[in-house]
């Protein structure tokens, strides 16, 4: 698609106020396919303002009318599924097809989750004498990652817009295009002006602009911890309603009576899954030390299989990010059996899919999000050391846990410090709620729990009797 060269702000693309702009780089070959404006406080300004004037008539709209909008925005992504693909291919890296199948399909899914939501929740309720409203928040700041670009935007336009609430978005800067293909096709949905805002930029000017404006109710983040402290911190003191999707360092636990050669190659698939840049991926193998050698071997044939069919990492810099790890990790004595910091290809932003062995729990690459292809193999004694390693990093995202039966690995699951937990490859449920424990985050998304996120309730009390 071609790149937009203004903000889409009450239902028109209206130039930006300022004259900077943002290159879009292909990451496999490092090229400029596009320019998008570097949004500005001025920019932010206008798109909250469209936000709040159109709030009223929005939050009035009766349920089933916001629906069939949803609806219809739904059959728009789904008529542009090549178009998203490939666009999200261009500027992420990802693989063709799983840019079709995941990256377009999966926002897909969500927004036909939120139609049916907006149609089916009861927006009100009775409780003994009272009844309880939920209405909207109000004007939302949405701002989003570029690891899954339509899916972070749809997770959250979608449940704002079935709640009643308007929307400014602010994207990520290394993947604006799709963003803007999202809101042409707001805009084919018929969804009323005003009621759903753009505005491209960078985090720390146009991000934090709508995160301390007074004009917004609720900030929405998805992205790195240290990022979402910022946010939190700015529109805490605004005492503005916050929700943080943040971090992972998710356990993958393979217990002693699990497949062994089924969970060690689901799991290397789950981390080298979008070339590692993925917050929820499981990062952190655990095996019990009689099967740990045999863990290993597997893990390591199943990454090389992977060779170069993995797609780039997103930019220059999460490429030398994630080098860097895989160079620490060397260092602090884990044993490099698949992968390495050198790049396999001249141009692009590739990294080698990567296997660490002999990994302990303190290490860097144990401790802290890498986000690339770098998976960690640990060992434990028992079930007790287990959980301790499981549950010993600041993060609780998601998590796997693999046994003989889904009772046994569901009774292990049920000590998890994490928001999710797939259950001997248990597949993504679109309607269940996704957010973390600890600094993974506050709030969730996806299904009836996302939607809650962006209602308030307000409860009249009447007379008995």
């Amino acid at each position: 698609m071609k790149a937009h060269d203004g903000m889409y702000i009450d239902g028109a693309w209206r130039p930006a106020f300022g004259r900077d702009t943002i290159d879009v780089v292909n990451p496999a070959d490092e090229q400029v396919i596009g320019r998008v404006p570097a949004g500005t406080a001025e920019d932010v300004d206008a798109a909250v303002q469209a936000a709040r004037a159109a709030l009223p008539a929005w939050a009035a709209t009766p349920p089933a009318r916001r629906a069939e909008r949803l609806g219809a925005l739904r059959d728009v992504l789904t008529a542009r599924r090549e178009e998203i693909a490939e666009t999200v291919t261009a500027e992420l890296g990802s693989p063709p097809e799983f840019s079709r199948n995941v990256q377009a399909g999966l926002p897909i899914a969500v927004a036909g989750t939120y139609a049916e939501l907006a149609a089916d929740f009861s927006f009100e309720e009775k409780v003994g004498n009272s009844v309880v409203y939920h209405e909207p928040v109000g004007v939302v700041g949405a701002i989003t990652p570029w690891n899954y670009p339509l899916h972070q935007i749809v997770a959250k336009v979608a449940p704002a817009l079935a709640a009643g609430c308007t929307v400014v978005l602010k994207p990520a800067e290394d993947t604006p295009l799709t963003a803007q293909l999202f809101a042409e096709a707001v805009h084919e949905a018929g969804v009323p002006a005003g009621v759903f805002q753009l505005v491209t930029g960078l985090g720390p000017v146009a991000g934090q602009a709508l995160a301390g404006h007074e004009g917004v109710d609720l900030v929405s983040f998805t992205g790195s911890t240290a990022v979402g402290r910022q946010i939190g911190a700015t529109a805490g003191a605004a005492v503005k309603k916050v929700a943080l999707e943040l971090g992972g360092k998710s356990a993958n636990v393979i217990l002693p009576s699990a497949d062994l050669a089924r969970a060690v190659n689901v799991g290397v698939a789950n981390v080298m899954a979008n070339s590692g840049q993925t917050c929820s991926a499981w990062t952190r193998m655990l095996v019990h030390r009689e099967q740990y050698e045999e863990a290993v071997a597997l893990a390591a044939t199943a990454a090389d299989k992977y060779g170069d069919r993995i797609g780039p990492l997103v930019s220059a810099r999460q490429q030398a990010r994630v080098r860097g790890y895989i160079d620490q990790g060397v260092v602090q004595g884990a044993r490099l059996v698949a992968g390495g910091p050198d790049a396999p290809r001249e141009r692009g932003y590739y990294v080698r899919p990567t296997v660490f062995a002999d990994v302990t729990p303190e290490m860097t690459i144990a401790q802290e999000e890498i986000f690339g292809p770098v998976l960690s193999i640990l060992r434990y004694e028992d079930e007790a050391d287990a959980l301790r390693i499981a549950n010993g990093t600041v993060y609780g995202l998601a998590g796997a846990v693999w046994a003989g039966d889904d009772a046994e690995a569901a009774a292990f699951a049920r000590g998890l410090e994490t928001g999710q937990v797939d259950i001997n490859g248990g597949r993504f449920n679109p309607r269940a709620p996704f957010g973390g424990y600890k600094q993974s985050g506050v709030g969730r998304e996806l299904g009836v729990h996302g939607l809650a996120e962006y209602l308030q309730t307000k409860s009249l009390q009447f007379k008995e009797g």
